[in-house]
């Protein structure tokens, strides 16, 4: 299983009125840990919308437990948690300077044809994707 590591700087704009990264900037560094492990699987997202296909959240699960502030740093590990040739669900924790869980989470996903939004099989229109997934997916041991 790959897992990707991106870190990220907290800016002061990220915070709220409490002085702790505001909830939902949470979602943007995921993408960005997300857009880190496409780049290291040796692809790139804005090549494929160049094809016109996207790939929009279908559910996104979140789970916050410590608070991160200005300042400090984030660290985004990113894996593929499950992946079936159509849908894909990406895993995230993200972790203070002192390697303690701040936030952990999923997000689901499909790859659809833009102007229709009709899901595509990566398996047939990405294969070289589609195999890079199948080596790097988070790994079931069945018992």
């Amino acid at each position: 299983m790959l897992v990707s590591t991106k870190e990220i700087e907290v800016r002061y704009a990220e915070t709220d009125q409490m002085g702790v990264v505001y909830h939902a900037n949470y979602l943007v560094w995921m993408e960005v840990g997300r857009t880190q492990l496409i780049k290291d699987l040796g692809f790139n997202y804005a090549e494929m919308e160049k094809d016109g296909i996207i790939s929009p959240v279908l559910d996104i699960q979140v789970s916050y437990k410590k608070p991160l502030r200005y300042g400090e740093k984030a660290i985004v590990k990113t894996w593929i948690e499950e992946y079936d040739g159509l849908r894909i669900c990406y895993g995230y924790d993200i972790y203070t300077e002192e390697g303690e869980l701040a936030v952990s989470g999923l997000s689901k996903h499909v790859c659809v044809k833009k102007e229709s939004f009709r899901p595509i099989s990566v398996k047939k229109y990405y294969p070289n994707w589609h195999e890079a997934y199948e080596k790097a997916k988070k790994q079931t041991v069945n018992v």
